[in-house]
């Protein structure tokens, strides 16, 4: 039977038609998370046959920015801030990207995806000229950007991170996290604790150091910090790195869980039990 095609639906019509949860749809269609093969084939069936436009994160890692899913409707641009593109890769972002565009459908917005420069301003300016950004979300936010900020873009960007008296805010208490997770290693009967560090430009990295640094010393022991970043890579780097040095050390905490699961390879390559050996 032939199906006319209609406009206007939302994500809960496709939703309710495919007899699945707003959450799964909008797993299949955005393109973030797993979902089973019979609840994606009745999504997608659900939204050709409502007619529903979607996919927007998808479209927006493609092609780095620009997207707009609704063209006179405006969109909503998440920008990263990284020293490299590849912060764009982060899954970390697509999460957010993912989160925005399932607010922005019911606000008949678009979304897309930027990455800024450490210096950010040309990007910003761009963005504080560009008619069709209703809004910005700035991700990895520093300090330093938020100073050289245009005005033009005051009063419709909003920071996940550090913010400042103009620029609204919502933040993660990493100091906090990052207590509680020594801590527990700290109570399980574990001294020789390493660190693998973030990015040290980022607040939120800087913060769940910080924390780290003083519970070791406030403990009386030593504290063992190595660089990496926000891959698997750099986890499995860190980690090598880290038993070089400290053949003894019994606990490992990471800023990040691709890290972590770098870190993990390497102990299961070197037969070393993870929790027993080093938790």
């Amino acid at each position: 039977m032939a199906h006319t095609v209609r406009r206007g639906f939302k994500l809960d019509d496709v939703a309710r038609m495919a007899g699945v949860s707003r959450s799964t749809a909008s797993r299949v269609l955005t393109g973030a998370g797993s979902t089973s093969a019979t609840a994606r084939a009745a999504v997608l069936s659900a939204a050709e046959t409502l007619g529903y436009q979607a996919n927007p994160v998808a479209r927006a890692l493609a092609v780095g920015g620009g997207v707009v899913t609704r063209p006179t409707e405006g969109r909503i641009v998440v920008a990263v801030v990284g020293t490299r593109r590849e912060a764009l890769r982060d899954p970390y972002v697509a999460t957010a990207v993912a989160a925005v565009a399932e607010v922005a459908e019911d606000f008949s917005a678009g979304v897309g995806l930027e990455w800024i420069a450490l210096g950010g301003s040309p990007a910003l300016r761009r963005l504080a000229d560009d008619r069709t950004v209703r809004g910005v979300i700035l991700v990895n936010t520093v300090e330093e950007l938020l100073v050289d900020l245009p005005r033009r873009l005051l009063g419709r960007i909003v920071s996940i991170g550090v913010g400042s008296p103009d620029v609204p805010h919502f933040d993660v208490d990493n100091g906090g996290a990052a207590e509680a997770a020594v801590t527990h290693l700290m109570v399980t009967g574990r001294r020789e604790i390493a660190m693998l560090t973030g990015p040290d430009w980022l607040p939120c990295v800087r913060r769940q150091t910080q924390r780290y640094v003083d519970l070791m010393a406030a403990a009386g022991w030593e504290a063992r910090t190595v660089p990496a970043d926000f891959t698997f890579a750099g986890g499995a780097t860190a980690m090598t790195e880290a038993l070089h040095r400290w053949p003894g050390t019994d606990a490992v905490f990471a800023t990040c869980d691709a890290a972590a699961f770098g870190a993990l390879s390497v102990l299961t390559q070197r037969r070393i039990p993870v929790p027993d050996a080093i938790a």
